[in-house]
């Protein structure tokens, strides 16, 4: 019964395939969406997650003052010392690597070259905490440290602005706007990170260099620390904040006047905020399955219509009720499902060409394609049920004498 009710379905729609074709395309629309819009969000979340953990998983940040909600801090932001990030080295057995980074936009000139870049006064550690490598030359020597020498490190970006092609870097002196410097190593090229910022476009200076001919004084807004793999996060932070505690005086019911934050919690909210958008562009795209599902039950009621007659007729030589009901209904589901089949295909092509155009991690979630297909299913007897109730329910005589 069911294999010649599903012949008969697939019948109907190659009779009319025109006007199938065009009442499938909302399904096919609606699953493609869905399908595309859930695997192009769960890449671009976990693209965002691999770039943010490149930046450093065990990094912690470590700044003046309190945020109080996007782009504000509080009234009280009292900038660190030389002196607080030598104690936190010598006293945090938690830390791996620990770095003051002071940074300032500048003007970089070689030769009848200019270009204007991002100068950062940096320690060693810096180079740990960034997990940044060296495509030629050398980190900061003690003695360029301890004095402030006139040294520095580009990235790869500044090298092909200032210099020629093949054109090696090493021993060369550029200038800085006020100062020069002469270039004692090249870094590993990085590539833009997920906020799209260049993280080639960099000049790195000995941090006492930086502090004495840029700043003019010894303040700090920026502590970067890299902490043991073995150690969590959460005893490192809380281990930094009671020794800075103590290093400012505060009292016990005292808030901190500085904030310790990691990309651990950077990529949870992340995580969070892009789960949310998946889901609310999933939900949005799900409504096209509802309307997809409105045409279908509008054509089969036209299709109920148009053959009232052959109604009458199966019903005057013994077709019961129930079998006009499966009949139409099946019709339905199989319309829908052909929808579906389509849809998916179309949306695993947009995932995979939006996953190449745009650069971002290619994902096809099984669960998502089977879910979209059994909806469509759903679709297909929810709205047809409608018309097939019709088509049961009509009286043979009446059917029969329709024109």
């Amino acid at each position: 019964m069911l294999i010649n009710a599903l012949l008969q379905a697939l019948r109907e729609i190659r009779r009319n395939l025109m006007r199938s074709m065009l009442t499938a395309i909302g399904i096919v629309i609606g699953i493609a969406s869905v399908i595309a819009m859930v695997n192009i969000g769960k890449g671009a979340s976990q693209s965002i997650t691999q770039s943010i953990s490149k930046l450093g998983s065990t990094t912690l940040y470590i700044t003046p003052g309190q945020q109080r909600g996007p782009g504000n801090q509080s009234a009280v932001s009292i900038p660190f010392k030389l002196k607080d990030v030598a104690v936190l080295k010598d006293s945090l057995f938690a830390l791996r690597a620990i770095s003051a980074v002071e940074g300032s936009t500048m003007t970089a000139l070689y030769q009848d070259q200019n270009y204007q870049t991002s100068v950062k006064g940096v320690d060693n550690d810096y180079f740990i905490a960034q997990n940044l490598e060296f495509k030629s030359g050398r980190e900061f020597t003690k003695n360029e440290l301890r004095t402030g020498l006139g040294s520095c490190i580009i990235g790869q970006t500044v090298l092909d602005k200032l210099f020629l092609d093949g054109e090696s870097p090493i021993g060369k002196k550029i200038r800085v706007e006020k100062f020069s410097c002469e270039v004692i190593g090249v870094l590993s090229p990085k590539g833009a990170n997920t906020f799209g910022m260049d993280q080639d476009d960099i000049i790195l200076v000995p941090l006492k260099m930086f502090l004495r001919r840029i700043s003019g004084n010894d303040n700090i807004h920026l502590i970067m620390a890299s902490v043991k793999e073995n150690i969590p996060l959460e005893e490192a932070t809380l281990q930094i904040q009671q020794l800075i505690r103590e290093r400012r005086h505060l009292k016990p019911d005292e808030e901190d006047n500085f904030s310790v934050r990691s990309m651990s919690a950077l990529l949870d909210t992340i995580g969070k905020i892009t789960s949310m958008l998946t889901t609310m562009l999933g939900a949005v795209a799900a409504i096209s399955l509802v309307v997809g599902g409105i045409g279908i039950m509008n054509i089969m009621l036209v299709s109920v219509t148009e053959r009232t007659r052959e109604i009458g007729i199966r019903m005057a030589i013994g077709a019961m009720p129930q079998d006009i009901l499966i009949q139409f209904l099946i019709e339905a589901v199989v319309l829908s499902g052909l929808g579906g089949i389509i849809g998916v295909i179309l949306g695993i092509s947009i995932t995979y060409l939006v996953s190449v155009t745009m650069d971002i991690a290619l994902i096809i979630d099984p669960s998502i394609t089977v879910i979209a297909l059994v909806f469509s299913m759903l679709i297909g007897i929810v709205f047809g049920i409608i018309p097939a109730r019709k088509a049961s329910n009509m009286n043979p005589i009446d059917a029969l004498r329709y024109e």
